[in-house]
């Protein structure tokens, strides 16, 4: 006795496909080359295998699929169009119609529901699990030294004689001599001057640790000190300076902190390493999968 598996002219099929089109390429299946479609192919061919052993489980035939949930999910895959026709013509392009699409979309609401029923049986995370992956794990527990900055900008751009580099230098120098006598306006002087959107918030440009800020801007950033305006710096984006406001010192995240994440992230695993076995012994029980012909 085998088990069996929709064929490749399904709606089944031609949905998976189409996802697998969308999740790799962000693109419908029939704009894709020839080695995409192959590649979109195999993994439409693999999740369906896999979608269909899970739903010939002892689990999977007694869970349903409330109508109202069913409708939820055509109306969210419609509401991606710009109206009715071009739903219709986009399903007509893959293959599918709107019986088709509820199938398969029925098969998918009852794959992840089978999926979530048996992950559901994983075991608790328990406090002291939570306390020893912290223990153990203790590198992913340190903040990083971070800093609270504004700038000011003036951008680099030859199509007009104020921001062409020299101006641009010349007008950020002139900021720059006022900052010398008066540090304080800073964010005065950056809601003045700066061409970035941030002049509306005085030149705030929020907490940062190393690494989120241009390679220039990074560099002189985290050679200042608490409360120091940096001399002119270039970046791609053209010339700026920076206040240093606050040095936020790296620091240990304590364990009542990290708590809930590390036991969100237990529990996930747990439910990833349930699920796992499961469908490793499913496979091991289940009688091979053949296509079925078309109807």
């Amino acid at each position: 006795m085998t088990a069996s598996r929709p064929s490749e002219s399904s709606p089944e099929y031609r949905y998976h496909l189409l996802r697998a089109a969308s999740e790799r390429f962000q693109s419908m299946p029939s704009a894709l080359t020839g080695d995409q479609l192959s590649q979109a192919e195999r993994q439409a061919n693999q999740t369906l295998e896999l979608e269909s052993l899970v739903l010939t489980s002892p689990e999977a035939r007694d869970t349903q699929i409330p109508e109202p949930r069913l409708d939820e999910a055509v109306a969210e895959v419609r509401g991606r169009f710009e109206d009715g026709d071009a739903f219709l013509a986009a399903l007509d392009q893959n293959g599918l119609d709107e019986s088709g699409l509820r199938l398969a979309l029925r098969r998918e609401l009852l794959f992840d529901a089978v999926m979530q029923r048996v992950g559901s049986k994983a075991e608790a995370v328990t406090e002291v699990d939570a306390r020893l992956f912290y223990e153990l794990h203790q590198d992913r527990f340190q903040a990083p030294e971070r800093r609270t900055l504004r700038h000011i900008l003036i951008t680099i751009n030859a199509d007009y004689a104020e921001n062409e580099r020299a101006a641009a230098m010349a007008r950020l120098e002139r900021v720059e001599a006022e900052l010398k006598t008066d540090p304080a306006r800073f964010g005065q002087l950056a809601q003045q001057h700066s061409e970035c959107p941030t002049a509306m918030q005085e030149g705030q440009l929020g907490t940062v640790p190393r690494g989120k800020l241009y390679p220039e801007l990074d560099a002189v950033l985290f050679g200042m000190d608490e409360g120091e305006v940096s001399g002119i710096v270039e970046s791609e984006v053209g010339l700026h300076l920076l206040l240093c406001e606050r040095i936020h010192a790296a620091a240990k995240v304590p364990f009542e902190q990290a708590r809930d994440k590390i036991h969100e992230s237990l529990h996930a695993r747990r439910q990833r390493e349930c699920q796992k076995r499961w469908l490793a012994e499913l496979r091991q029980q289940a009688p091979p999968i053949e296509e079925t012909a078309p109807a």
